[in-house]
């Protein structure tokens, strides 16, 4: 790997693994893991709306278009929900694993600025595995797949249980999801970044 080592580098002693055998197939669109994530959920009406679909490998390539809700400076996306559809994206990569994993650490870089009404192709990729912990990367590019780079991040996740999210989330909203008889839904909602 090229340049500096930083905390979201894989050790050398990092594997990457198999798929997972409930991982998506190749080609699939994976769909939201709670309707109202900011990432990914459809029901969030200023939230990302990001759409992913798996890759070949441990990859997975995403989309979201910027919208006027989206930005910072005038005409452009705001940073911050950059760097959020990023982590929506490179989240997405644990459902390939398997297992669940949150956040521990995100490094990004902007490379261009991205007007509003721009779509965002994003290609992320499992990087290591180490342990609990999940080494990935990611690009985002405008004006198409091959389009020049606008955003580059590297995360590290770490996977945990299901108590993470029962001990640590707003009581309401947990009990809404453990009421819902959907048993797929109900368990999709605890999966993946929240």
């Amino acid at each position: 790997m090229n340049g500096p080592t930083t905390p979201t580098t894989p050790p050398a002693d990092a594997v990457l693994p198999d798929r997972s055998p409930l991982a998506p197939a190749p080609g699939t669109l994976i769909g939201s893991h709670y309707d109202e994530c900011f990432g990914c959920g459809p029901q969030h009406p200023q939230g990302l709306q990001l759409t992913a679909v798996a890759g070949e490998h441990l990859d997975v390539t995403a989309q979201f278009t910027v919208k006027q809700a989206h930005q910072g400076g005038p005409g452009l996306a705001h940073g911050g929900v950059l760097v959020s559809a990023m982590d929506e994206t490179l989240g997405t990569l644990n459902w390939l694993l398997g297992a669940p994993a949150v956040t521990g650490r995100l490094e990004t870089d902007f490379v261009r600025p991205v007007p509003v009404d721009s779509v965002l192709h994003i290609h992320a990729r499992v990087t290591g595995v180490h342990g609990r912990k999940v080494y990935s990367a990611a690009e985002g590019r405008i004006d198409g797949p091959e389009g020049p780079v606008a955003i580059r991040a590297q995360a590290l996740f770490v996977q945990v249980k299901l108590e993470h999210f029962t001990t640590h989330g707003r009581p309401e909203d947990v009990q809404k999801v453990l009421d819902d008889p959907d048993q797929i839904k109900r368990a999709r909602a605890f999966e993946v970044n929240p």
